[in-house]
């Protein structure tokens, strides 16, 4: 029985590989802040009222940390009244599950035939162990 040697990639293919995904998540998460809208600013909806430790709901404890941080009233209203959106789409979130599915899907697929090639290439065909077999 031969030994079974293992496909080897070039150092260069390592390369791509390593920085292409690098890339692909850098690029996931930016992408958020890239497409996140400029028109609601905080400084515009804070700017029509006095704005003071009061108004933000910030406690005195609050406030000494804050000011430790190196924040006044005005920029430390910029963080505070800037609320994340929790609204899910159902339409994007079913999108989302189809792509993780489909691509699990897709690996499962693609990594049994490259399972069946290497024990192929290791022990020989399906075919050929089965007439072994028959002859004891």
């Amino acid at each position: 029985m031969s030994t079974y040697v293992p496909k080897v990639q070039s150092k260069k293919g390592q390369l791509f590989d390593s920085l292409f995904i690098l890339i692909l998540v850098y690029v996931s998460l930016y992408i958020p802040l890239f497409l996140e809208s400029d028109s609601k600013s905080a400084s515009d909806t804070t700017s029509s009222q006095v704005i003071s430790w009061e108004s933000l709901n910030v406690s005195p404890v609050e406030q000494e940390q804050w000011q430790k941080l190196g924040f006044d009233e005005t920029s430390a209203a910029e963080i505070i009244n800037d609320k994340f959106d929790y609204t899910i789409d159902p339409l994007m979130l079913g999108i989302t599950a189809l792509v993780i599915i489909g691509y699990f899907i897709f690996m499962l697929r693609v990594s049994e035939s490259q399972y069946r090639e290497v024990i192929a290439e290791k022990f020989g065909d399906k075919s050929s162990l089965t007439e072994q077999e028959a002859h004891r």
